[in-house]
Formats: structure tokens, C-alpha cells, sequence
């Protein structure tokens, strides 16, 4: 996870916070190039970085080697000041287990904490049956822009999905305590999620929420429906520096 993309929110403005995007299976940085580009609009500095090679035969060492390689990246980021907090890390798939098992999977907190994290599309235990590519990128998505984002990019990893996902890493995911401000982001057409677990593993946690994306393939932060999350995942980072106080609360609506 040596190499990585920035986007920087517009100039003149106060930065708001910084994020890492951590990708899943098979996918690259220029995936996200269109969620950093829409976060770093609202001023938050967004730094997107390759998928987590975790090894299951070294599970907490890889996990170990993990937090400490994402802790220099957010130190990396650091102005002439400091870091800019909140430091929240937005992951999909298997890099969403990957965090979720990093700060939830040991028996002592991590050494390095961010002070938020979305996970999406958080996978399940089964086994993925994709098929070929036109079948797989209709399991990722809906949306004609990421389905050739993805096709046009030679670095995307086709039948990825098919990869299985260390059962190590899953259960450390599921069932780890996370002791930072949680969003779950699923779809509810992902056929890769179990939706029971995650929906226990939200419930488990002292300060998560779980948002579930009608239509929502499993690539759920780049399917038809990514400028709503995005404005989810905004409402969350305003939400986070107003110590987890929402600043609009519905009093009345028809609908």
C-alpha cells in the first residue's frame, strides 16, 4: 500500500477532515476516482490507496503491518500544522473487512485508531459464483459509468470476486467490538452481502449505523445510487465532528 492518488478539496477553503478510501477485490485507485473527486468537493482531503494484501496464515501480523502502513498515510497527509481530523477511513469489500478486523478483531484496541470509518459492502461467508465478466460487473453494479470505468481500466482484476475471503478475516470483522464511530453502507441488491449478519454485527456495536441503498448492487459507493451515498457518507463526516450530534433533524414531512 506504498502508492496512492490524492484529491484536495477546492482552493481557498478550510480543509474539513481527511479520508482514506480503501479499496476491495480486484478494484484500483482510479476506481474511486469519482467518490474522492465528490468528497474532496465539500473540503475534505481524500487520499485513496491500493487494496490490503491480508495473509490468513498471519492474520494478526498482516493486520498489525496494516494499521501501521495506514497510520503513515494519514501522517503523510499532514500540513504545516498537523493532520487535519477527523481521520475517517472509507472502505469497500474485502478492504472493509480488512479495517473491521484491524480495529475490531484483536483482544487489545489497535495502537492506531482513525476517528471514524464507513465500511461498505461488507462481504458475507458464502462463496461467490460470478461467472463471466458481464455477469460479474452485474453483480458490482447498475451503473453504466462504473460498468466502463471498470472495463476500460486494464489494472481491474476481472473475476476477482470469485476470490474467497479468509474466513479469519470475516469472523474477526463480524464479530470484533469497533470502538469508533461506525457507518454501514450495503445494498440491497448485493448478492455477495449477508444481510442478517451485518445487520447484527451494526446492532453489536455502541456506535455504528446502517444504511441500506435501495437498487444497490455490491459495488454500493460507485453503483446508480453514488451521489445519494455520497451525500450519506457527508452527512456522516459532519455528523462525526459534531461529536456524533445530527445538525438537521426531520419535525415534519409528508413523505
Amino acid at each position: 500500500m506504498s502508492e496512492y492518488t490524492d484529491h484536495h478539496g477546492p482552493e481557498g477553503l478550510r480543509t474539513r477532515g481527511t479520508i482514506v478510501v480503501v479499496p476491495g477485490r480486484g478494484e484500483t485507485r482510479k476506481t474511486y476516482t469519482r467518490l474522492g473527486r465528490r468528497l474532496a468537493a465539500d473540503a475534505y482531503r481524500v487520499r485513496v490507496v491500493d487494496t490490503p494484501d491480508i495473509d490468513a496464515d498471519d492474520l494478526a501480523g498482516s493486520l498489525d503491518r496494516f494499521g501501521a502502513e495506514l497510520a503513515d498515510i494519514v501522517e503523510d497527509t499532514a500540513a504545516e500544522d498537523d493532520v487535519v481530523h477527523p481521520v475517517v477511513l472509507v472502505a469497500a469489500d474485502t478492504g472493509a473487512a480488512a479495517v473491521a478486523a484491524f480495529l475490531g478483531g484483536a483482544d487489545a484496541p489497535a495502537a492506531w485508531q482513525p476517528d471514524a470509518v464507513v465500511l461498505a459492502g461488507l462481504p458475507g461467508h458464502a462463496a461467490a459464483d460470478v461467472g463471466a465478466w458481464e455477469d460479474e460487473l452485474e453483480v458490482r453494479t447498475s451503473c453504466p459509468t462504473h460498468r466502463c470505468t471498470l472495463t476500460e481500466d486494464n489494472e481491474v482484476r476481472r473475476g476477482s470476486l470469485e476470490d474467497a475471503v479468509p474466513d479469519a478475516v470475516l469472523r474477526a470483522a463480524y464479530n470484533g467490538e469497533v470502538a469508533v464511530p461506525a457507518l454501514f453502507l450495503i445494498g440491497d441488491a448485493d448478492p455477495l452481502a449477508d444481510h442478517g449478519a451485518l445487520a447484527r454485527t451494526a446492532k453489536s456495536q455502541a456506535r455504528a449505523r446502517l444504511s441500506v441503498v435501495r437498487g444497490a448492487h455490491h459495488d454500493v459507493l460507485n453503483d446508480l445510487q453514488h451521489r445519494s451515498v455520497a451525500a450519506e457518507i457527508v452527512i456522516f463526516l459532519e455528523t462525526v465532528r459534531n461529536d456524533l450530534v445530527p445538525l438537521i433533524a426531520v419535525e415534519l414531512s409528508a413523505w
